[in-house]
């Protein structure tokens, strides 16, 4: 028996580089015969390729895999998390804007739920972002019916176990009553389907608005509904230890309607969803201020002087001349003596 393992990569892991599809998306188009190596149709993902072999995947050579790419999307609600819908829904992909290269989405977000989404056009990246392991924190603003107390929400805390299955315990503070709702931010290291949803129907708390506001290190900040942000190669890098060589992507172009944007974005004048941070990106903390809707909103005043003129000083009559008080110079000193 030979302990030599064979050159290259797995073919799923190389398709999924190319960002044609996950890895899981790729076993399938192997298993159904979409997937030929040199010419030749493969039914098992146990194959090693090398850049040397020609991979062709539903008739199309594979190209060269490009540098990973990571997105902020701000998901609206009524959006179906998936390329395709049975029932016939929109989707995410629907209303992407239509220069943004060929994405998948890190995890999912109901259709009822908002905020945070992460698009990548890369598998493996996906992947690595969606394992369990990485141990990263996503945490929510959940806007719930019902009042509530603290040892309602003790259970969810120590872990819960809802129809047979069982969930991680949740990291669940209440921030503040507002009438027959109450807001609470929720942190969970794993997400299982409707998570948050079953887990609060499960202790007698209806949700009624979810918004996802960070995922890892990643924040929402001010990012409007259905616009999309680009992540610089540094911030890759220093999060995901990235290669370093791979070059900076170009900037994107802006339009209106959803936007591709890289980096921190331009300073806003508006406010941001409940609990976010001023700043999409990096920046920021979710939940500052502790209150919903608490983002910092900036409003232009304009502070009216004294006798409602523009310009009219403090104190002062309307049609009355300012003295000549320039430094140096005493009032009048340029009126001759009589």
């Amino acid at each position: 028996m030979s302990d030599t393992t064979p050159a290259g990569e797995r073919i799923a892991k190389v398709i999924a580089r190319a960002g044609v599809a996950s890895r899981r998306e790729a076993e399938k188009l192997i298993a159904e015969g979409r997937v030929t190596v040199n010419g030749k149709p493969i039914d098992s993902p146990a194959l090693n390729v090398t850049p040397k072999d020609k991979v062709v995947v539903n008739g199309k050579p594979l190209d060269a895999p490009e540098p990973a790419r990571l997105w902020l999307y701000h998901k609206p609600t009524g959006l179906v998390t998936s390329h395709k819908d049975e029932q016939g829904r929109p989707t995410i992909y629907d209303r992407l804007p239509d220069d943004l290269p060929r994405v998948m989405s890190v995890g999912r977000l109901d259709l009822n739920s908002e905020g945070l989404l992460l698009l990548t056009n890369d598998g493996e990246l996906k992947r690595k972002l969606e394992l369990p392991s990485t141990g990263w924190l996503r945490k929510y603003r959940v806007r719930v019916k019902g009042n509530v107390r603290d040892d309602i929400l003790e259970p969810l805390r120590k872990g819960i176990s809802v129809e047979g299955e069982r969930f991680q315990p949740m990291i669940v503070s209440f921030d503040r009553q507002q009438g027959a709702n109450a807001w609470l931010t929720v942190g969970l290291r794993e997400g299982k389907n409707r998570e948050i949803r079953r887990a609060m129907e499960a202790v007698g708390l209806v949700v009624n608005r979810l918004i996802r506001v960070s995922y890892g290190p990643f924040q929402l900040g001010q990012l409007k509904s259905g616009e999309v942000e680009e992540l610089r190669r540094k911030v890759l890098r220093d999060q995901l230890g990235l290669d370093p060589a791979e070059p900076e992507q170009p900037q994107q172009p802006r339009g209106r309607g959803p936007q591709i944007k890289r980096g921190g974005a331009e300073k806003r004048s508006d406010g941001g969803k409940p609990g976010t941070s001023k700043k999409p990106g990096l920046r920021g903390r979710p939940g500052a201020g502790g209150k919903p809707g608490a983002g910092g909103k900036h409003r232009a005043v304009d502070w009216p002087d004294a006798g409602g003129r523009p310009g009219a000083e403090r104190g002062k009559k309307p049609g009355q001349r300012k003295p000549n008080a320039s430094k140096g110079r005493k009032p009048g000193g340029g009126t001759p003596k009589r």
